[in-house]
């Protein structure tokens, strides 16, 4: 996909950010943010669907979250991307992430994979409809240190994609983070394409639950949280969401306190509500 950009993104509110010490504390209370918002929505109309994201950075929001009281017989839960070619029974396969981080401890009613071993094409068909088959209650999103939200790449998404998942070439700068952060032993083990749910389909779900920790993602939350939005900052699209919230650790809140002097509001502590 080129690097066309709609003109019509436009701020909805300012990000609602959370800052804790530590990994843990930030992850404990995404936690509780997530589990507020699937026990409200099965309380509303008898059911939540979730989205979430599989990689370590969310370790801490996962093990919070098991412990956490969810009806998850009551949940549909689905996943925003998956490498192409991979084996599916891969650890570093995100379906099978998912599956030994929290599918093996908590079951929900049901939970859709994506398939890294089917034609990408006929895939990202596939699991676009079964994304788009009911409304999304919250997805649980990280942001990448080149700011790719999901596996969307800096200049190969726009805010108004047609399509619900597509195939995308992974940017070495993502890759790189895949072996930084011990998924994989050399850039050449990482794969070069993935299946990504598009911005506009992240977006659409009601709620989203941002966990992100590292001082090597400080320079890319400022420019989610702060910073134009623009087509070299996926997660910029963020802004135009009506109820985001944001869980930091100090170390990858590092340039947003200062890039919100004079907003204290934006920046906040403890504070959990969806």
């Amino acid at each position: 996909m080129g690097s066309a950009f709609s003109a019509e993104a436009s701020r909805a509110t300012a990000l609602r950010v959370v800052v804790r010490d530590t990994a843990p504390e930030a992850g404990a209370d995404a936690a509780i943010a997530m589990a507020t918002v699937l026990r409200e929505a099965v309380r509303r109309q008898g059911l939540a669907r979730v989205l979430f994201a599989s990689a370590p950075s969310q370790s801490p929001m996962i093990d919070a979250l098991k412990a956490q009281d969810v009806p998850w017989a009551r949940v549909t839960a689905l996943h925003i991307d998956e490498y192409v070619g991979i084996d599916p029974s891969a650890p570093q396969a995100f379906g099978r992430w998912l599956q030994d981080h929290l599918f093996n401890d908590v079951r929900p009613g049901v939970v859709e994979l994506m398939r890294p071993d089917a034609d990408p094409a006929q895939e990202c068909e596939r699991y676009g409809r079964l994304v788009a088959a009911a409304p999304i209650d919250v997805a649980c999103l990280g942001i990448g240190v080149n700011g790719h939200l999901a596996f969307n790449e800096p200049y190969q998404w726009t805010i108004d994609d047609p399509v619900r998942a597509r195939l995308v070439q992974l940017d070495v700068e993502s890759r790189r983070q895949q072996v930084d952060d011990g998924c994989f032993a050399s850039l050449d083990e990482v794969p070069t394409c993935a299946i990504t749910l598009t911005i506009p389909t992240l977006l659409a779900a009601r709620h989203l639950v941002v966990t992100v920790s590292g001082s090597h993602k400080a320079q890319a939350v400022a420019r989610c949280v702060s910073g134009a939005i623009t087509p070299a900052v996926p997660a910029s699209a963020l802004q135009t969401h009506t109820s985001v919230r944001l869980f930091l650790d100090r170390a990858a809140a590092a340039h947003v306190e200062s890039a919100q002097v004079g907003a204290p509001s934006a920046v906040q502590s403890g504070d959990t509500s969806p």
